[in-house]
């Protein structure tokens, strides 16, 4: 089965080799997590939480998040999570990104991401294409 790595990080598209990645250029985090969430309609599974890290997701711009091909029927714990993800996400909605960061908040965040995703690739065993 086919893993794949979604994310809207220009590091972690840059950083990790060798793996099958789909890099949402210019995507916002709540543009991510609803790609996720159309994956998980067509039958993937997260192989990471949607939410990990202490960072709230209304304050990071960063997301990575792998997930795997299925038998195309949904997985409805994975639908579970993305969508309360989806669900915290929007109730943050007026205060998301309210702030101008500047490029060293911005490499940060980007750090965190790379940092909690690679983490996570090893922990899956790094399944891959």
């Amino acid at each position: 089965m086919k893993t794949l790595l979604v994310t809207n990080n220009p590091m972690v598209n840059k950083e990790i080799l060798n793996f099958n990645i789909l890099y949402l250029e210019d995507k916002t985090y709540l543009e991510l997590l609803l790609k996720i969430r159309d994956f998980v309609h067509k039958g993937y599974t997260l192989l990471t939480h949607p939410l990990t890290s202490s960072i709230k997701p209304n304050e990071t711009p960063f997301k990575s998040i792998l997930i795997q091909e299925g038998n195309g029927e949904i997985n409805f714990s994975s639908l579970e999570l993305i969508e309360n993800a989806l669900s915290l996400l929007n109730s943050f909605k007026e205060n998301i990104y309210i702030k101008q960061y500047s490029q060293k908040i911005i490499e940060d965040f980007q750090l965190i991401d790379y940092s909690v995703i690679k983490s996570g690739i090893e922990n899956t065993g790094g399944k891959r294409l």
